[in-house]
């Protein structure tokens, strides 16, 4: 498939990576960063999917248009972008306007869970996978199920859990645990982080 980015004037970056039968418009060339919005009452009203986006500058409009575009799809989305950029507005933004918007959306931020939990905390484990496992625990792809995992700070995912989290992507199966069987998902994922995944791919380090 085809990779199509966005880049914006604060150096945020939406990137999907898509089929010959998925998106067949690639958006605008980037343009030079636009001068500061005027303010949000002067601009044509957006659509309530996407009501936290302010601004109606050149680079607004087409994220708002890539946001149309990619929603009504289950693809899988990465946002990068600095810190405060609003990367969680466009997940937001992107469940509200898809068909699972009557779904959940679960937000799981790699960077404030220790790397000893993370394969639990997105997973999930059976009961006695591990000392203090008492009980059963779905894990964020499990509670997602039905609507939209948005995996914040991506990047931070340590190497020996990136195989289990490509399975979930590519297949959306995921093994909690201590299981020895697979359970199905139905997910959508969109993924954020604020480092430049080709570079740490080139380093050997995603």
């Amino acid at each position: 498939g085809a990779e199509v980015e966005l880049l914006l004037g604060k150096q945020i970056r939406v990137k999907v990576r898509v089929g010959d039968d998925a998106l067949d418009a690639q958006p605008a060339p980037p343009e030079a960063p636009a001068p500061r919005p005027s303010p949000v009452l002067s601009a044509p009203r957006p659509s309530r999917d996407t009501a936290e986006l302010i601004g109606d500058g050149p680079a607004m409009r087409r994220l708002r248009l890539m946001i149309s575009r990619l929603a009504p799809s289950d693809l899988t989305v990465l946002v990068e972008g600095e810190t405060g950029t609003g990367k969680e507005v466009i997940a937001r933004a992107l469940h509200a306007a898809s068909r699972r918007a009557r779904g959940p959306l679960v937000v799981f931020d790699c960077a404030a869970v220790a790397a000893a939990l993370l394969a639990s905390e997105l997973f999930g484990h059976v009961k006695g996978a591990f000392t203090g496992a008492v009980s059963a625990h779905e894990g964020a792809f499990r509670r997602a199920d039905g609507g939209t995992l948005f995996l914040d700070e991506l990047g931070e995912l340590p190497l020996d859990l990136q195989p289990s989290l490509l399975r979930a992507l590519e297949a959306r199966q995921v093994r909690p645990v201590g299981a020895t069987d697979y359970k199905r998902v139905d997910v959508r994922v969109v993924a954020a982080t604020n480092r430049d995944l080709d570079a740490e791919v080139a380093a050997g380090r995603f």
